[in-house]
């Protein structure tokens, strides 16, 4: 018989469960699915089959918890002959958004590190209780299966001291582990990885600039498939501007919110995290809206695309200098790789670095890898769409297929 070489990967939310069945032999994605709505009267369940096996199915019903939406995913998965319960699945992959300065790569899980992950939900209040629900919810559905947490930090935990560190009292930072993080390792990891395959180098000689730009959105510099630098910090808040997050930003501006404004910690939180932005600068996220607006003349979607690409360049700017030798830019996620418009202004002006790209190849829409910088160009401008399950579902088959060596956990 053999081996077993399936990954399911979960991605749990505080409100909902993505999952998505990976075939690691024939790198196929079998089902996907997406449970939302968990814990409202009208839960939803969106099943997508294999090609084989129909089209999409889709329900409402209610859903009380984690619990009975995986069982629900479960039950959809089974419809296809691809259950939980299939003799052909060979772990289960969690994205888990914060490990902290401790997990440093995937862990297999078991107890203690159940408990270390419990440790960092103040870190990630929002994200870390939700992962936990779907890690202890897998483990009692399947407690004979290797259950693998995939860090969204991880991938940045190469970056040197001088760049992790910021420059605020050194007791009170490391008591409270305050300091540079990062996150969307596993596409950066992903993107990085491919973009060398793309331009036809070994990863370990090739440096990289990626930008994966979606809701969320983060830069990040890569050298020889280390991370040496990333935008986000100690919370998906720092950096690029976003969708609704305000990106970098003056620390004062909260304590003057608080004096003059008289607003709370809560107020501001949600200020910085829910209503700035793209959406706080023009009252739209969606970048394809802005562009429309953009064409009729709308002053504010003018100036909130201006903001967004001018952070672009700063960084592309500043991870030329940490580099030194930059081999390609790298767009990727759902706005790095859908708008052309962004691709252009964000290179606009550093011509300097060798950075331009070619109208027609830019204006090209593809699901593939492919460059959009001129022929010959200095350093290479290209789109490597990602793919964060496949990236956690190869992270979790290898470790999963070297269990026997027990867990392969880094510290630190």
């Amino acid at each position: 018989m053999s081996r077993p070489a399936r990954v399911l990967v979960l991605n749990s939310g505080s409100s909902s469960l993505k999952y998505q069945l990976i075939d690691m032999d024939a790198g196929d994605r079998l089902a996907s699915g997406l449970v939302e709505r968990i814990g409202e009267r009208s839960s939803r369940v969106v099943h997508t089959p294999p090609a084989r096996a129909g089209r999409r199915r889709e329900r409402t019903e209610r859903i009380a918890d984690h619990g009975e939406a995986l069982r629900a995913a479960s039950a959809e998965l089974r419809t296809d002959g691809l259950g939980l319960d299939s003799p052909e699945l060979a772990a289960v992959g969690h994205r888990v958004v914060h490990g902290g300065p401790r997990f440093t790569e995937p862990a297999l899980v078991d107890d203690e590190v159940l408990a270390e992950i419990e440790k960092l939900v103040p870190l990630a209040p929002l994200h870390n209780p939700a992962n936990l629900r779907g890690i202890r919810t897998a483990r009692e559905l399947r407690p004979d299966l290797p259950q693998v947490a995939v860090f969204d930090t991880a991938f940045h935990a190469t970056m040197p001291e001088h760049a992790y560190r910021y420059a605020v009292d050194t007791a009170t930072a490391d008591a409270h582990l305050v300091r540079r993080y990062g996150f969307h390792g596993t596409s950066h990891a992903y993107v990085s990885r491919r973009a060398a395959e793309l331009l036809g180098r070994p990863y370990e000689d090739t440096n990289v600039i990626v930008l994966h730009l979606g809701n969320g959105a983060s830069a990040s510099a890569v050298a020889g498939g280390r991370c040496v630098d990333t935008s986000m910090g100690l919370t998906p808040l720092e950096g690029l501007v976003m969708g609704t997050r305000s990106g970098d930003l003056d620390p004062a501006v909260v304590f003057h919110l608080s004096r003059v404004a008289g607003m709370g910690v809560d107020e501001i939180d949600e200020l910085l995290n829910k209503k700035s932005g793209l959406v706080g600068l023009c009252g739209d996220n969606d970048m394809r809206e802005i562009r429309r607006r953009i064409d009729e003349g709308d002053r504010a979607a003018e100036l909130a695309f201006a903001v967004y690409t001018h952070r672009l360049r700063k960084y592309i700017g500043a991870y030329t200098a940490v580099l030194g030798r930059v081999d390609a830019v790298v767009f990727t996620a759902g706005v790095g790789e859908n708008a052309a418009e962004v691709r252009e202004a964000a290179v606009a002006g550093l011509e300097g670095f060798g950075l331009a790209v070619d109208a027609g190849r830019n204006a090209v829409r593809s699901g593939e890898p492919r460059l959009v910088s001129p022929e010959g160009a200095r350093t290479a401008v290209a789109v490597v769409p990602t793919d964060e399950e496949l990236e956690i579902a190869r992270q979790a088959f290898a470790l999963a297929s070297s269990r026997d060596g027990g867990p392969e956990k880094r510290h630190a």
